[in-house]
């Protein structure tokens, strides 16, 4: 579980991140991140549909990606907010597969969002798209 002062409470704390906060998206979970400030704490919140599933699986769910939050927290503790939306496939994804996902979509999105000492692979971005040659 994480601590109250690295949690999202409120709708506006959650709209704030959505709306002006850099979007990643990959198979099972989108990642918004908005950076805060250093001086402020880390902070993570969570957006598990019933579209994901029963309540059982929207809580496992939940369960792992606090965790994956928790290991982001420990690297870095302060500066972000982030909001992390599980989407339908999640549900039937197993601990590699969601884990992998959440990190790819965490380092490009905080790349995004402007955060210190982050940065994307070349694997990470997309691909530039060519022009056709007239």
């Amino acid at each position: 579980m994480l601590p109250d002062q690295h949690r999202i409470r409120t709708s506006v704390q959650f709209s704030a991140t959505t709306r002006s906060g850099a979007r990643n998206g990959r198979r099972n979970v989108v990642v918004y991140v908005r950076p805060t400030g250093d001086e402020q704490p880390a902070r993570f919140g969570f957006v598990v549909s019933k579209a994901v599933g029963n309540a059982v699986r929207r809580n496992k769910v939940k369960r792992r990606l606090r965790e994956l939050a928790q290991t982001t927290v420990r690297q870095s503790p302060y500066g972000y907010d982030v909001v992390v939306r599980a989407l339908p496939p999640a549900a039937g994804a197993d601990w590699a597969e969601l884990a992998a996902d959440y990190a790819k979509a965490w380092r490009t999105a905080s790349s995004r969002a402007g955060l210190p000492g982050t940065t994307t692979t070349a694997r990470d971005r997309r691909p530039a798209r060519e022009e056709p040659e007239s």
